[in-house]
């Protein structure tokens, strides 16, 4: 049986280190990855010195990071690292960014830890032990409405087809607008779910589920009483198209509306 507990304290060992580098190091040269996509030598940084970090205290969990990839011991369980969810915020001085650590176990997320470094926040849960902001535990909204729902999207689409791809994220857009009390685009995908695990939003929908971006926060949201799960209702995990958080309540008629795009 995995040990959950020791494993989240070995994380947040990780983020102490990753934090650091994020708040004291310059951003150095930012470099294109693609269509309107960047990455800074902090990014770099943060991943060297976490993937380093975790090779050396769980040499049997594999590893998978934005920048370098997969690392490490294959097997059921991997660590999933963006070392900066947010590299656009964070290049231009916007302060929502993040350090996202988590854990993947079977094709689920079951741990994770995300660092607002720049907000002072710490966000943590494992499954069956509660989700925290600091030493604060945290729960998902009780919204029953729409019309209530202050609701987060991910990023539109660059890069290959993507006018094709953001025809979709536009419509829904549309929409959501016509619909609840707020759109917000914070581009983040760490910041959008662990606002939706601690209340602040919603829901959040990201039409997309690359494992560095999500892993952490849907260990997060989960445990913190939020559902998270893919367009068509099925359970969230890394084979999923889409990751979508969203509390409760407001899972039908979310599901209503993407099912009507």
């Amino acid at each position: 049986m995995t040990d959950l507990r020791s494993l989240l304290g070995v994380a947040c060992a990780a983020l102490d280190q990753a934090s650091t580098l994020v708040t004291d190091m310059a951003v150095g040269a930012v470099q294109a990855k693609g269509d309107r996509d960047m990455v800074s030598e902090i990014d770099f940084a943060v991943e060297e010195r976490v993937r380093a970090f975790l090779q050396k205290e769980t040499p049997e969990i594999g590893f998978l990071g934005e920048e370098s990839g997969g690392a490490g011991a294959g097997g059921a369980l991997t660590w999933a690292l963006d070392p900066v969810d947010g590299t656009a915020n964070l290049v231009n001085g916007i302060p929502l960014c993040g350090v996202s650590l988590g854990l993947i176990a079977d094709n689920r997320s079951v741990l994770g830890v995300i660092d607002l470094p720049f907000l002072g926040q710490r966000y943590r849960a494992a499954e069956g032990h509660g989700a925290y902001c600091g030493d604060d535990a945290i729960g998902a909204s009780g919204t029953q409405s729409l019309n209530e729902a202050i609701v987060a999207i991910g990023d539109y689409a660059v890069g290959e087809r993507a006018h094709e791809r953001n025809a979709r994220r536009l419509a829904l857009t549309a929409r959501l607008a016509e619909s609840v009390l707020r759109v917000r685009m914070f581009g983040s995908a760490a910041v959008d779910l662990v606002w939706v695990a601690s209340g602040k939003v919603h829901c959040s929908i990201a039409l997309s589920n690359h494992p560095w971006d999500v892993t952490a926060g849907v260990a997060i949201a989960r445990e913190a009483g939020a559902v998270v799960m893919d367009t068509d209702g099925s359970s969230h995990d890394v084979m999923s198209s889409a990751t979508i958080a969203v509390t409760p309540e407001l899972r039908g008629p979310l599901l209503k509306m993407l099912h009507s795009l």
